[in-house]
């Protein structure tokens, strides 16, 4: 994947996202925001406390808290591990990393919380202090209350917190990518190989209201009640495993094979290799599609010599892998 091809603002549902984001900032205790690569939020803060609230309404006080984040942010890309640090009131904040292929998309801000005592507060970065700046103090002392009410939580909860949401956002983020990834490349592997062959719409066969069998391919439907292809037909829909051959056919069809391959090109609009060929294709994604049955299983059922060679047939007419077809369709349905 290709550095920031994928924006984490395009990749998620945000507001499945924010939802997700709020239910871990209660279970955690902490305030949580998610920015993109560049350092952008894409959601709006959760838990925010009173006191973060007030620093950063402050024009002369948020920039340390921005010194912090932009710190606190590159520490993270550079380990591509969460970072926890110290912002300039002694609250601890983390920086959470969210990586896919080793590429930085962005990441989880978290934190607004105090240790439940002191004695690991030593192995925490102190990025930067404004115990000595006298604008910083009066508003520690203005906002005391608000300050002595940020939420603390013992050491090792920290560090169980921490691990959770990076492994959590990780892997959300991976699987969003995979999808996105893999409709994409079903999308300009099906769009490419169209483009590039004409390809054979799977003929149908549906009865009309007199009970004669009308043929719907590109024309429109073609009344081929009285064929002499009718037996044919009929065969290869009822017998979807078996290896039918041309001569075969033209037997059951009392034809010589040579007037039963001009027939059937001229009535199918295609000839007779290429009509089984994507009637057991369109058989096959039906299986792909509604059943668990394993790539073998479904070569086996529609009469292929082999999965090989399935597989082989399928990216031929649809430009991907059977395994492909039937991810994309599960990816897009759920």
């Amino acid at each position: 994947m290709k550095s920031n091809a994928f924006e984490l603002d395009q990749l998620l549902d945000l507001a499945r996202w924010k939802k997700l984001q709020d239910e871990l900032a209660r279970l955690t205790n902490m305030a949580i925001i998610t920015v993109d690569y560049k350092g952008n939020p894409i959601t709006e803060h959760s838990m925010c406390c009173p006191f973060c609230q007030s620093v950063r309404a402050n024009p002369q006080l948020s920039k340390y808290c921005q010194i912090c984040d932009s710190r606190g942010g590159l520490e993270a890309v550079r380990s591509q591990k969460p970072f926890i640090y110290m912002c300039h009131f002694n609250i601890i904040d983390i920086a959470i990393p969210i990586t896919v292929d080793d590429k930085y998309l962005g990441a989880i801000m978290a934190g607004q919380i105090r240790l439940d005592g002191s004695a690991a507060l030593d192995s925490f970065e102190h990025l930067l202090s404004s115990q000595k700046n006298a604008i910083a103090q009066q508003h520690l002392n203005m906002h005391k209350a608000e300050y002595d009410a940020i939420p603390t939580i013992p050491y090792e909860k920290l560090l169980q917190g921490t691990q959770t949401l990076f492994e959590l956002s990780n892997y959300i983020v991976e699987t969003a990518v995979s999808k996105a990834q893999l409709i994409n490349a079903y999308e300009t592997f099906y769009a490419s190989t169209h483009q590039a062959t004409d390809t054979i719409t799977p003929q149908k066969l549906i009865p009309n209201e007199t009970g004669h069998y009308l043929k719907v391919n590109r024309s429109g439907r073609v009344n081929i009640g009285d064929s002499a292809l009718l037996p044919a037909l009929q065969y290869i829909a009822e017998n979807r495993g078996q290896l039918i051959t041309q001569t075969q056919m033209a037997e059951l069809c009392h034809l010589s094979p040579s007037y039963f391959s001009r027939l059937f090109t001229q009535e199918m609009g295609c000839n007779f290799s290429q009509y089984i060929a994507t009637q057991k294709i369109a058989w096959a994604k039906e299986l792909l599609e509604n059943s668990d049955d394993s790539i073998e299983k479904i070569s086996e059922n529609l009469g292929f010599s082999s999965a090989a060679y399935f597989i082989k047939v399928f990216k031929k007419y649809e430009g991907i892998t059977p395994f492909l077809y039937r991810k994309y369709h599960e990816k897009v349905n759920h």
